[in-house]
């Protein structure tokens, strides 16, 4: 009866082991990749950085390609998280990307570069891209058009005048403070709002 007892304890501190042992492999795996191409990053790399063995890595995730695909999860997950804003509000949804894209954006801009080479960026990439038309879909729902043309038009500008690429040229290229970025955002989605009728 003891030992029956201690079983569930067991099997629930084990679990808690092995699910902290994931995040300390993805983190790991995400600060690498942070700073270094995909080629350039072995799992012996990341199981240094993780204090692991390169087997526990390949057990947990099946190689490089799992572990890439489980970042890229837990990073679009986290995402989702920062970039919560309500709807119609488009100085905090500006702001709430900003926040995002200041934290991961030159790591995001390393694995689009990438994309073209490497399968599981690519995967990446085409999920990031299906997420953030749900989010402008989700924080742009009172502007938008119901259904047909006029809302796929709607949101093919929206997606540019919130791109990542866009906020590079601002932050990065042009070398533009945060504030002066955050107002071309949202000066340009501001002019783009459907509802303002523009003629043809």
């Amino acid at each position: 009866m003891e030992s029956g007892g201690r079983r569930p304890y067991r099997m629930g501190a084990r679990a808690a082991a092995m699910e902290a042992t994931r995040t300390r492999v993805l983190e790991a795996a995400a600060g690498l990749w942070t700073r270094r191409w995909y080629d350039d990053v072995t799992l012996q790399h990341v199981a240094d950085e993780a204090g692991v063995s390169v087997q526990t890595i390949v057990n947990h995730f099946g190689g490089k390609d799992g572990l890439a695909d489980a970042v890229a999860e837990a990073v679009a997950s986290q995402a989702a998280v920062a970039r919560r804003a309500p709807a119609g509000d488009v100085a905090a949804i500006v702001a709430a990307l900003f926040d995002d894209y200041e934290r991961h954006g030159d790591a995001n801009v390393l694995w689009t570069a990438q994309m073209d080479r490497v399968p599981a960026i690519a995967k990446a990439a085409a999920h990031a891209r299906v997420q953030h038309r749900a989010w402008l879909e989700e924080v742009f729902a009172d502007r938008l058009p119901a259904s047909g043309p006029a809302r796929e038009h709607a949101l093919n500008l929206h997606y540019a005048a919130t791109d990542l690429y866009l906020w590079k040229l601002w932050r990065r290229d042009l070398g533009l403070p945060r504030e002066d970025a955050e107002r071309a955002m949202r000066d340009l989605v501001a002019s783009i709002d459907p509802r303002k009728g523009h003629d043809a």
